[in-house]
């Protein structure tokens, strides 16, 4: 998984009756865009995240195609 910042990530509940968790990647620690990413949730809390398979990352980034 890569990931840039300004990318958003969700993390999706593990169990029944657990919320997602969407928050913004704020700094990107590893080489190349890879993990762990800092990140600032919704609720304002910042947690270093090592993003496993109930992660998505959507990116910020937009092709104009040129």
């Amino acid at each position: 998984m890569r990931a840039a910042v300004g990318d958003r990530i969700t993390v999706h509940g593990r169990v029944v009756g657990d919320t997602e968790r969407q928050g913004e990647i704020i700094e990107v620690r590893g080489d190349e865009g890879r993990p762990p990413f800092l990140v600032r949730f919704s609720d304002g809390n910042e947690r270093l995240v090592f993003p496993g398979p109930d992660c998505e990352v959507d990116s910020a980034r937009t092709d104009t195609g040129a």
